[in-house]
């Protein structure tokens, strides 16, 4: 410590290149602090340095520190250093939102716990602040450390945090043996504060499943945890505007992954697979097999491999079906809202009218008992517009002042009574899409100039190479630091010495199934694992990306 403040104090007052010459190792009292690199100028992203605790000196209760609650434990350790340095804007950690998921920020390796952090170096102008980076370094940084060690750390808060993780990861476990692909538990808050705050809405109604469609799931420390169960079939939620749907089908389309402990969804899980569908006008769709859906264009154009560089809305919502179903997705998730309304249904007033000869779309509505049937995927559906897809639920839930009825027999005898002419427009039978082939070259993200070039906005916007990837769309991402992760995975796919590669999917499930964290040289603190679905919607999307389709 006592070096690192003589080189500070010996480049007070210099040009700002000179704080390179602070980059190393310095051995403090409980810790060793590493800082790996110094940013260019004050204006530059900030400087990447690493905090490394001993495990004697951490400290950590025998149970946080291996499986699922290492994930958990990881988390909150990020969150316990983000409050120590709150006051200190030019220091920062990512530690997350509402969302647990597996970071870089905190590690626990070999050595001891590893805290990643950020800290743009105070300067004047380009003039360096030597003597401020020192406060900060050796005195509010040993403050901040102070706070992860046992006396300041909340123990009970830790271990409430890993709690509530693994129980969700328990709960989440038992969907598929008990034939569900998710379940929402008594006492949920479903609703948030606002589109862009995503903590829960202050004097919510707390979420109440009824008898006919209530299961009771063991948690290891919630113990029996009652709540509603959704089926491996078809299950529509309907019900009037503004009474919970589409918040119901939002809680579901993030029970994917795990939430901090008072989130009001800790208790909502769903299966891992699971993927939400839409449509997405001028999105580019690449060698995919559309047949299914749409078939025999005008002028004979054929769509089993089929290539647009700007999707309508129909054509992008069966891409993204297909892809879903090429990855492995297991259960679909849908909302009428964000749907196209001529891939979803086709009346029969609409079919008297306008010819199967001269209608390219198969609408979803005739292919949704199929994908149960033949492929054994699940549909969850918000639906308030139609229905003609009572006759095809398993369940039907109506949201009512966000509390779900079952009105599932009630809707088979409207669908009987209210049988129509409607004819079903399949015209074969539905089977998943065989896997492209990946050219990894075409995933360099290198420019014309030579350099790679990678950018993240948020969740919205990847910039990768010469390509800005619209990821609006792919709503189940949930922190910028995912999108990074996805770019990292992309990067080494793009290594691969394959000229083609066959299953790019089950390449990305390597990769995030190995040690993901060092997908990067560098010991990068910002990245947080993405799941392959979202690393596929990416790559799908990339309007440079070369995909052929299967076996050609």
């Amino acid at each position: 410590m006592q070096k690192l403040q003589a080189a500070l104090q010996r480049i007070d007052g210099k040009g700002y290149k000179a704080y390179r010459d602070i980059e190393g190792e310095y051995a403090f009292d409980a810790f060793t602090l590493v800082v790996d690199h110094v940013q260019a100028d004050p204006y530059a992203a900030p400087s990447r340095l690493r905090v490394i605790l001993p495990y004697d000196v951490a400290d950590l209760p025998g149970d946080c520190v291996t499986g699922e609650r290492a994930r958990a434990a990881r988390d909150y350790l990020a969150r316990c250093f983000r409050r120590a340095v709150r006051d200190e804007r030019a220091m920062a950690i990512d530690a997350g939102a509402q969302t647990v998921l597996d970071r870089t920020a905190v590690l626990f390796t070999d050595t001891g716990v590893e805290v990643r952090f950020t800290l743009g170096l105070p300067a004047r102008g380009r003039t360096i602040l030597g003597r401020q980076a020192a406060a900060l370094l050796c005195r509010r940084l040993p403050e901040a450390v102070e706070a992860l060690r046992p006396g300041q750390r909340d123990d009970g808060a830790l271990a409430r945090h890993c709690d509530t993780v693994e129980d969700q990861v328990a709960l989440r476990s038992q969907l598929a043996e008990r034939g569900l692909v998710a379940f929402v538990a008594d006492g949920a808050v479903l609703p948030r504060r606002s589109g862009v705050d995503d903590r829960p809405l202050q004097e919510a109604i707390a979420f109440e499943a009824p008898d006919a469609l209530a299961v009771t799931l063991e948690a290891p420390h919630a113990g029996s945890v009652r709540g509603l169960a959704i089926g491996s079939g078809i299950t529509l939620i309907v019900g009037g505007g503004f009474h919970g749907k589409s918040t119901l089908l939002r809680a579901l389309e993030l029970g994917v992954y795990d939430h901090v402990p008072g989130d009001g969804r800790e208790r909502v899980v769903t299966e891992p697979s699971a993927v939400k569908i839409r449509a997405e006008d001028g999105r580019a769709v690449h060698a995919l097999d559309l047949s299914p859906f749409i078939n025999h264009l005008p002028y004979g154009k054929s769509t089993e491999a089929f290539d647009t560089a700007l999707a309508s809305g129909s054509t992008s919502q069966a891409a993204a079906l297909q892809e879903a179903l090429e990855l492995g997705a297991g259960s679909l998730l849908v909302d009428e809202d964000t749907s196209a309304t001529n891939f979803m249904i086709r009346d029969e007033r609409m079919q008297a009218l306008v010819a199967k000869r001269d209608e390219p779309i198969t609408p979803f509505v005739d292919r949704i008992r199929e994908l149960r049937d033949r492929l054994g995927v699940a549909t969850v559906l918000v639906m308030g517009g139609s229905g003609d897809y009572f006759a095809h639920a398993d369940a039907v839930i109506q949201m009512h002042d966000y509390l779900p009825r079952d009105v599932t027999a009630e809707a088979h005898r409207i669908a009987e009574a209210h049988a129509g002419q409607r004819r079903e427009e399949g015209e074969r039978d539905l089977a998943a899409p065989r896997p492209r082939v990946l050219q990894p070259r075409s995933l360099d993200p290198r420019t014309g100039k030579g350099k790679p070039r990678v950018k993240v906005r948020g969740v919205d916007t990847l910039v990768y190479g010469e390509d800005e990837v619209d990821l609006r769309a792919v709503e189940q991402l949930v922190d910028p630091s995912q999108v990074r992760g996805v770019a990292r995975v992309l990067a080494r796919l793009a290594e691969s010495d394959e000229v083609w590669l066959s299953a790019p999917a089950d390449a990305v499930a390597r990769l995030l199934e190995s040690d993901w964290t060092g997908l990067t040289a560098r010991p990068d603190g910002d990245l947080a694992r993405p799941r392959i679905a979202e690393v596929m919607a990416a790559l799908n999307r990339l309007r440079g990306v070369r995909l052929r389709a299967g076996g050609g």
